[in-house]
């Protein structure tokens, strides 16, 4: 398996880049993610990959971190999620995006993304629960500097949808929480800052 390229870049057509290893140059599949975020043509750069062989191809993808490839890699895991599937989720979320997404089960956010339906987008969000790779630990980023365990960031969110509060004014209150909040506390909190606003 080829894990790592190094070289230099000498063609960016996206999602397709080709780069120069010694002489021999690969063509890699990168996520617009790790794409806006190359160095300019003819300079070097080194990128994690994961290789596909299929019948017909043996297809690289590239990435500049290892959290994305990580990603990626579970993302194939899900039944009905194909190479090029989980290629346009990296280009449409970035990870930690991915994660808050997951952790507060918004299915909107993934049906942005091209060639995911509400269906496949529901399946994503159950198959990737407490199974990103975020921050070397189960907390998920859900604000700036902020974490929140998965599920009781969940739990507030809904709670307060439940109450009547749109999913803008639920999900600004969510991200607010300090981090670790039980469920009970985190309710409180956040009702406490809606009815400030």
């Amino acid at each position: 398996m080829i894990g790592k390229i190094a070289g230099k870049l000498l063609e960016k057509n996206p999602p397709q880049i080709l780069v120069d290893v010694g002489g021999v140059g690969y063509e890699i599949d990168v996520p617009m993610s790790t794409f806006y975020n190359l160095p300019a043509s003819g300079e070097p750069v080194a990128l994690v990959t994961h290789l596909v062989v299929r019948e017909d191809a043996h297809l690289l993808f590239g990435f500049l971190t290892h959290e994305e490839r990580t990603l990626f890699r579970q993302l194939l895991k899900i039944s009905g999620i194909g190479a090029r599937m989980a290629l346009a989720v990296l280009s449409g979320l970035t990870v930690s995006e991915l994660a808050q997404a997951v952790t507060l089960q918004e299915t909107a956010r993934l049906v942005r993304i091209p060639g995911i339906g509400k269906k496949t987008a529901e399946r994503l969000l159950l198959e990737l629960k407490g199974k990103l790779p975020v921050g070397g630990s189960s907390a998920v980023k859900v604000g700036a500097g902020e974490t929140a365990l998965p599920d009781a960031a969940s739990d507030i969110l809904n709670a307060l949808l439940a109450l009547g509060y749109s999913d803008r004014e639920a999900l600004g209150a969510t991200k607010s929480l300090p981090a670790g909040v039980s469920v009970s506390d985190g309710i409180r909190h956040a009702l406490k800052l809606l009815a400030k606003a």
